[in-house]
């Protein structure tokens, strides 16, 4: 396996990695609420690809993976979402071909899958520790606008938000309560989905995404957001 360089560590790594263990993600969380989540992060921007990629030492595994079938991990040196995690922000890539701030080892592993736009948001726990990135992904360049941005993000929050509650009702209640949590969140995805087809139907696809159809799904964000926190406070 590939040594990740000191170069792609961010601050606080040891940190950062006990806080990946804590919340016990790494072997199960292919789980269907985080399948819809990538699924709905690519319907929204309209793009190919949408993954949540946790970032391990020295590889990033890809947990949940809409467009990429196959692609369990990669080397963290090759994973273009350790940027994210080691600068603990939004990494938007517009063409990665002409990208000059990646490893090569990242450009080149891009270039063999033909992946050239990237936008990946850190997946912040509650101590402020980045254990990985909801990304998405296209095959050609593309612009992403600062709104575009915005939502990234408070999907990637929302990611974050359904693991701690994913850890602490499996951890007082037990896997059973989980579920049935997790079925109401499925659902809640779902209809956003929903939402997002009806909207695309309606005002069509635009680069970036056309307002029209990013305010009403920021809004429905934020009741899922608001559902997540009741789960948080009832547990």
């Amino acid at each position: 396996m590939n040594v990740t360089p000191v170069s792609l560590l961010p601050p606080g790594e040891v940190e950062r990695l006990q806080t990946l263990r804590h919340y016990a993600v790494l072997p199960a969380l292919r789980e269907p609420v985080f399948n819809e989540l990538v699924g709905l992060a690519a319907r929204i921007f309209n793009l190919p690809i949408a993954l949540i990629a946790l970032v391990d030492a020295d590889e990033v595994s890809y947990k949940a993976n809409e467009g990429l079938p196959g692609l369990l991990c990669q080397p963290r040196v090759e994973a273009l979402c350790a940027l994210a995690v080691r600068q603990h922000k939004t990494v938007v890539l517009a063409d990665v071909a002409q990208e000059q701030g990646i490893t090569t080892e990242a450009a080149t592993a891009a270039g063999v899958k033909n992946l050239r736009f990237y936008a990946g948001a850190p997946l912040v726990m509650p101590n402020q520790c980045a254990i990985g990135t909801l990304c998405v992904i296209d095959h050609r360049p593309r612009s992403f606008s600062a709104d575009e941005q915005q939502l990234l993000e408070h999907l990637a929050s929302l990611v974050s938000g359904t693991i701690v509650v994913r850890h602490e009702y499996r951890a007082d209640q037990g896997d059973v309560h989980w579920q049935q949590v997790q079925r109401h969140l499925v659902d809640e995805t779902r209809e956003l989905v929903a939402l997002v087809r009806y909207l695309s139907a309606r005002f069509g696809t635009q680069v970036p995404v056309s307002t029209a159809v990013l305010e009403p799904v920021q809004r429905r964000l934020h009741d899922l957001s608001a559902v997540l926190r009741e789960y948080e406070v009832c547990k």
